[in-house]
């Protein structure tokens, strides 16, 4: 017997799966703010070098090669166990911060070593102090140097998003889950649920095109 393609229950519940895809773009957003601020702390402290780099390589060696989904499962289920207690919500956002933040310190420490040499003397010859120079010239240039690789970070924590189903949390991948356990149409589900990530992730890579043209180059 064929199968019968039914989208009513789809369009029944449209705006749980809506939600649900607000819900992940959320949690990437949360992460990817908590996980540049890791990133560039302990991209500077690399280049600082002595035990602070060492440090850091640790960091990023450890969280690189270990899948998303066993640091969300050790943080949601092992953490509790010392006493370190969380809400679902708060056990992703910092899984997924601690792990983009191991790429993004790679991703500042090559955008660190794009800032010309010329441009940092040339503030210093200004008599710009270091966190001046920091401020003004440094950080504006890597970051420019950086921004397609922080898009493409972005759309991949995105995409990262659905392993918050694992612990319940109720974005667009759970959404597509507990609909097929419940109406038992499958294809349905997923095939939403598929072109609602497809859709986003488009929508966000031609934002961020846009952006990288009106940002200026060095």
């Amino acid at each position: 017997m064929g199968y019968s393609f039914n989208f009513g229950v789809i369009w029944a519940r449209i705006d749980v799966f809506l939600l649900g895809l607000a819900l992940g773009l959320a949690l990437a957003l949360a992460a990817l703010a908590i996980g540049t601020v890791l990133g560039l702390a302990a991209a500077f402290a690399a280049e600082a070098g002595g035990v602070r780099r060492k440090l850091v390589a640790v960091y990023v060696s450890l969280f690189r090669n270990t899948p998303l989904l066993v640091i969300v499962l050790f943080v949601y289920f092992g953490l509790p166990q010392w006493g370190l207690r969380f809400g679902k919500l708060e056990s992703f956002i910092l899984a997924l911060a601690v792990y983009s933040g191991a790429y993004l310190t790679e991703v500042f420490r090559a955008g660190l070593s794009g800032v010309p040499k010329g441009v940092i003397d040339a503030g210093r010859a200004m008599g710009l102090k270091r966190l001046p120079l920091l401020w003004r010239i440094v950080l504006p240039i890597m970051l420019r140097n950086c921004l397609p690789a922080l898009g493409t970070t972005f759309i991949s924590l995105f995409k990262d998003t659905s392993l918050a189903a694992v612990i319940a949390v109720p974005e667009l991948t759970y959404e597509a889950r507990k609909l097929n356990a419940e109406t038992f149409r499958v294809a349905e589900a997923w095939a939403t649920a598929s072109v609602l990530y497809l859709a986003t992730c488009l929508l966000i890579a031609a934002a961020l095109r846009f952006a990288e043209r009106r940002f200026p180059k060095f």
